[in-house]
């Protein structure tokens, strides 16, 4: 009963279940981590591979059966290069994630939509990554942050 007690007002219930200005602050670290990593993995793992969008990569999304090959190749690469800096810096986060969801959607649905698990696990991780921006945005630690206070 003791431990159970000590459980209820101790520091595992605020690591748990808590949510207080230190919470606050650890969420917003944690949003700066998973911004830097990602945003600079989809740039520079990714994005500037693809820019200028070679011939075999138009083919591709050709392939795919996307409207505008040639421009859907270009948004495609300038997401994932410049959506993923942008990212880094907390600058239109949403809107930059917004079209990485959109990007990512299409590598992991349509592009590895007939593929197993694993050829499409990469592009889900983003996927859902990006996602979680979408709703939550950049977070305090952010150019964006900067920007509406400053607004």
């Amino acid at each position: 009963m003791e431990m159970m007690k000590s459980f209820k007002t101790g520091y595992v219930k605020k690591i748990f279940f808590g949510y207080t200005a230190i919470e606050q602050t650890v969420v917003n670290l944690g949003l700066l981590i998973i911004r830097v990593s990602a945003g600079l993995s989809m740039a520079f793992g990714h994005g500037i591979k693809k820019l200028p969008p070679s011939e075999g990569f138009i083919n591709g999304v050709s392939k795919l059966g996307l409207p505008l090959p040639e421009f859907m190749a270009w948004a495609a690469s300038l997401s994932e290069f410049a959506g993923g800096l942008l990212i880094v810096i907390g600058v239109a986060t949403r809107p930059s994630a917004f079209f990485l969801c959109i990007t990512m959607g299409v590598a992991a649905f349509i592009r590895h939509g007939g593929d197993p698990f694993g050829s499409m696990e990469k592009a889900l991780l983003y996927f859902f990554i990006f996602l979680m921006l979408c709703f939550t945005g950049a977070g305090k630690y952010s150019a964006d942050h900067q920007i509406h206070h400053y607004l």
